[in-house]
């Protein structure tokens, strides 16, 4: 209100007739107290609370509100079976050969009279042999290309065990004793192939160099391994080798042997239990876990492993059966190997499958899957893959649904992660063939980082690392991708709520001319035009800078007022449904609409723009905001959408401070008194305030003091000062002080008590508020501007007025020493520089018209 820009009596000599109080004071610099009085008083920013997006009732690849058909996107659900992988992609990586051996292979012969129970691997004698030998090898063959490559089953030997002497002087003998360490088994194809290996390594048998102890036990585990609390300490690097005593040199196992031997015993044994698909799913489970404990023991997860596509096989039989917990492991493992193509699409659906379910996510919180998607998102290829990481980063996005999951993606890095492959996207431009497909990865990965901005690390990762330049780039190449701008806003919207952010998003000079092009592009997505309105309201409610930008930017308001449009007739329209259903019981929701909401926020955006002097008085001059305005008080009460309705009011409000040529609100006062009238009725307190601080601006014209007088409103004002609410007292007073203007209106003050509920004011709030004791002043002054008689002028309250004034002009009394220092100064300099002068003089009124002046004792507050 215009009496709130500080309002002082006029400088007269020698005469007691002054100016009243509502006259503008001539401009001066404000002090701290005027800003912080016109803050509180005069133009006001609105908050509001951020759109609501509700949670989906099944977790899907793409949301139930996707703008993306059915045919035109990948499936959310999918049948999976071993027949979705294939296992000619599995083989390890060819073309890079091991280096060969420098040295021939050594023949060790043997003496005669040397222990007769050594069993060392011989050739076939006779051609009976020879036949016997390429028979097993035939059954052998037949087994593998049936796929059963597990069916032989080795038979622990003897458990008697017996150290190797390295400083014996012993042949052979003493590496393998025939009963008590050499490997048997009860399977023909088995022993020879045992045989054959043996052959090949020329030993008589497979060693572990763990103090000179052989390497096979029954149930192939070493007693270390059995022992809980221990660790297997298998030897993984090419250099380990087995020292036989009487050879010149040391013989060398090389890699390929090494994982042979391990392969025997620690991996084939995990594999048979697999195959046993009668068991149950608890022992399944255990097996994989076990296996994938060994593959990481022995160096085997990745891409080099020799026999990486028979164990790959044996996984992809498993994925038939149907267990949530039992697929997990299997796509742990199988991602773990590193698989790509049509494999890696396979096992990528796998966990997108697991994840989907809700209730799967306490076990895949505690087997780790997550590092593997996020390194399947780290190295492979964008492009060759892109259906691949979709799948991943669904699943990711399941996840992230999980507060443990969240945090847990947040400590590992997954913010950056995801920044850096939204960049990689960012860089395929629309003319490549991969642009369509690579938008449906990156709704997954903003619906990812959506959910990540709840987290506050995450936010902090996202302002520091350059986030709002991608997602604007992601913006402007997808901007006809509706899911994509939506997810992003939702973004946006999320981290627009904070101060450091909307800093950030301020110095990104392109957002307002993207965000205007999105809102005339989906005018009609409620979804998307609504967060694009709370982010301008953000950004337009901190300082004139921001609020400059955005009404510079072509068509801005006009943008605006076209929005206004189109959901003020979808919000008509929906009333007209709501009444028409009245009549069969229904009653208009209490929550606010879609339309309502978008509304609710556009005229926040109004309001946030009109503090700044410039635009604000434009906006005034601006007949169609202003009819929209009116309108929306029109046909909305304030019991069916309290917040919208306030709005307006507000809006109205700012917009009423200016003075402008050809001011609109000026044309319409009439017309906008008689709106707030029936809000000035409404049970709502908020409402009624609002609409005080209306009539507070516009009681400057004669018309408005006229209205109100004719209406009876200033009754309605006079018991707003028993509130014992400052805010309500000082609008209440405002009004009152513009009625006081008039000298032939000033006699309404008495009929309701008025003086009386004044001196009220003054004492339960003036020590507290000075503004509003300066304005209980102002109004008393002006009341009593052609005082003849004190006592006929304030009646029975004027003794308590007098004590009242003497009391609060004690320079003592401002100085609270209980309030912070700025405060206080604050409090001290209203005091000295506002209410003090007209205090005073109002004292010096009373008493020089006071016939008989009482003894007066001022008691402090």
């Amino acid at each position: 209100a215009l009496l709130c820009r500080g309002m002082q009596a006029s400088k007269t000599k020698n005469t007691e007739k002054a100016e009243p109080f509502y006259r503008l004071s001539v401009p001066k610099q404000k002090s701290s107290s005027e800003i912080i009085n016109e803050a509180r008083n005069v133009l006001r920013t609105l908050r509001t609370r951020r759109p609501f997006t509700p949670a989906e009732d099944q977790r899907k690849l793409f949301g139930s509100g996707s703008s993306r058909a059915p045919q035109n996107r990948p499936p959310s659900v999918f049948s999976l079976h071993a027949s979705s992988f294939d296992l000619a992609e599995s083989r390890p990586v060819s073309g890079v050969r091991l280096t060969p051996l420098d040295h021939k292979p050594i023949l060790v012969t043997f003496s005669k009279d040397e222990d007769s129970s050594i069993s060392l691997p011989k050739p076939p004698a006779n051609a009976a042999e020879v036949r016997k030998v390429s028979g097993a090898r035939a059954r052998l063959f037949r087994r593998t290309s049936q796929g059963n490559f597990l069916s032989a089953k080795m038979v622990p030997p003897d458990q008697n065990e017996e150290k190797l002497d390295s400083e014996e002087p012993a042949m052979m003998s003493n590496l393998c004793r025939s009963n008590d360490n050499c490997l048997a088994v009860n399977d023909e194809s088995r022993q020879l192939i045992c045989n054959e290996h043996i052959s090949s390594l020329e030993r008589g048998d497979f060693l572990k160099r763990t103090g000179g102890k052989f390497l096979f036990q029954p149930g192939g585990e070493s007693d270390q391994m059995k022992k809980p609390g221990t660790s297997s300490s298998w030897p993984r690097s090419t250099g380990w080798k087995t020292r036989v005593t009487g050879l010149e040199d040391e013989t060398r196992i090389n890699e390929s042997e090494e994982e042979e031997i391990f392969w025997h015993i620690k991996i084939l044994p995990i594999l048979h239990e697999l195959e046993k698909v009668e068991d149950n799913i608890e022992n399944l489970c255990l097996a994989c876990t076990k296996l994938y404990q060994a593959l990481n023991e022995g160096n085997m997860l990745g891409k080099r492993f020799k026999r990486r596509s028979v164990l790959l096989k044996t996984l992809y039989k498993l994925v038939d059966i149907d267990s949530d917990p039992l697929c997990l492991k299997l796509a742990k493992i199988i991602l773990a190997m590193k698989v790509d193509g049509k494999n890696l699409l396979g096992v990528c659906k796998l966990a997108y499958k697991i994840c989907r379910n809700e209730k799967n996510d306490y076990i895949i919180q505690n087997d780790r899957l997550l590092d593997c998607l996020l390194e399947v998102l780290r190295t492979e290829d964008l492009q060759k893959n892109n259906e691949a990481l979709l799948y991943c980063m669904g699943a990711i996005k399941f996840m992230s649904g999980n507060a443990v999951l969240l945090n847990e993606m947040v400590n590992k890095g997954a913010v950056e992660m995801l920044l850096q492959l939204m960049k990689q996207i960012n860089n395929i431009k629309e003319n490549d063939t991969y642009f369509s497909n690579l938008g449906h990865l990156l709704v997954q990965l903003t619906a990812t980082l959506r959910n990540l901005a709840d987290v506050p690390p995450a936010r902090r990762q996202l302002i520091c690392s350059g986030a709002v330049s991608e997602l604007f780039v992601a913006l402007e190449q997808r901007m006809s991708d509706k899911d994509v701008c939506t997810y992003i806003v939702r973004i946006l919207s999320k981290l627009s709520s904070y101060n450091d952010f909307c800093a950030a998003l301020a110095d990104c000079s392109r957002c307002y001319i993207l965000f205007l092009a999105l809102l005339n592009k989906h005018q009609k997505h409620q979804d998307l035009v609504i967060r694009i309105i709370f982010i301008l309201g953000n950004l337009t409610a901190e300082n004139n800078q921001t609020r400059e930008q955005f009404f510079k930017e072509k068509g801005s308001v006009n943008t605006l007022l076209s929005l206004f449009q189109t959901y003020h007739e979808l919000d008509l329209n929906a009333q007209k449904w709501y009444h028409e259903r009245g009549r069969e019981g229904k009653k208009h929701p209490k929550h606010p609409s879609e339309a309502e909401d978008v509304l609710i926020k556009l005229i926040r955006v109004l309001a946030n723009l009109s503090i700044h002097p410039g635009i604000g008085a434009a906006l005034a001059a601006a007949h169609r905001v202003v009819e929209l305005l009116v309108t929306v008080l029109e046909y909305k009460s304030v019991d069916e959408c309290e917040e919208l309705v306030i709005n307006a009011a507000t809006t109205i409000n700012n917009l009423s401070y200016y003075k402008v040529k050809s001011s609109a609100v000026q044309d319409k006062k009439l017309h906008i008194a008689e709106m707030l009238l029936k809000l000035l009725m409404s049970d709502n307190m908020d409402g009624v305030v609002e609409a005080v601080r209306v009539f507070g601006n516009l009681s400057q014209y004669h018309e408005i003091c006229d209205f109100i007088i004719q209406k009876k409103i200033y009754k309605f004002m006079i018991a707003l000062l028993d509130a014992k609410n400052q805010d309500v007292c000082f609008s209440a007073c405002g009004v009152l002080l513009n009625l006081t203007v008039d000298k032939n209106r000033r006699a309404f003050l008495m009929e309701e008590g008025g003086i009386g509920k004044l001196v009220d004011c003054l004492r339960d709030f003036g020590p507290a508020d000075w503004q509003l004791a300066c304005l209980i002043c102002k109004t008393l002054w002006n009341y009593s501007e052609n005082i003849t008689s004190a006592a006929s002028c304030f009646g029975e309250d004027t003794d308590t007025l007098l004590v009242l004034l003497t009391s609060l002009l004690d320079e003592e009394l401002p100085l609270d020493y209980s309030l912070d220092r700025d405060l206080r100064d604050c409090h001290k300099q209203y005091w000295e520089r506002e209410f003090k002068p007209v205090a005073g003089k109002l004292l010096d009124r009373i008493q020089s018209h006071h016939s008989s002046l009482p003894d007066v004792t001022v008691t402090p507050f």
